[in-house]
């Protein structure tokens, strides 16, 4: 299991098994909040998805295609971030992260980031991640800003949205232009 500590209360790290029906609790209990940004919300429907999930990301973490953390805040999941299509020749790959309503508004979204990003960067040796969100989604979008990161293009419709094309923003941040965020 990997853990990356955020502070006293806040620490990331990978899903066990045990953790499959809080983790479906934290996703069911914001279905409305995440559904509109996260097409995978819709197809977790019980805490045998969830499972799934967890076995899956064990699996890709293995292969190094990717890192699935939780955000648990006193133990507590109540939020994910990851990182996913490592690109091991460019030292690349794309980052993403969601957090339960009722815990927005606090920088546990950019206290985590701050602490997963230098991971990213000088553990696994990224040299670029990239954000990707809908162009609606506006509290990605000040994520990605706060973040450092610059919008390198929009896909036009390139992601399906509830059912819907919808544009797909691209901003990407190089390690060389990394400073931890401040906390305000």
């Amino acid at each position: 299991m990997l853990t990356i500590p955020v502070s006293n209360e806040i620490t990331l790290r990978t899903y066990v098994p045990a953790d499959a029906d809080a983790l479906f609790t934290a996703v069911n209990s914001n279905r409305q909040h995440l559904h509109p940004w996260l097409n995978w919300v819709a197809h977790t429907t019980k805490p045998e998805h969830s499972l799934k999930f967890i076995h899956d990301a064990k699996h890709r973490s293995d292969m190094q295609e990717a890192l699935d953390m939780g955000i648990f805040l006193d133990d507590k999941v109540v939020g994910g971030i990851g990182m996913l299509n490592w690109d091991h020749d460019l030292k690349k790959a794309e980052i993403g992260y969601w957090l339960a309503r009722e815990y927005e508004g606090k920088g546990i979204v950019i206290n985590s980031l701050n602490h997963f990003v230098p991971f990213l960067f000088n553990k696994l040796g990224l040299n670029k991640i990239e954000v990707r969100f809908v162009a609606p989604n506006k509290r990605s979008a000040k994520v990605a800003e706060r973040l450092g990161c610059r919008i390198e293009g929009v896909l036009r419709q390139g992601m399906l949205r509830n059912g819907m094309p919808e544009d797909l923003v691209i901003a990407g941040l190089l390690k060389s232009e990394w400073k931890p965020v401040s906390i305000s």
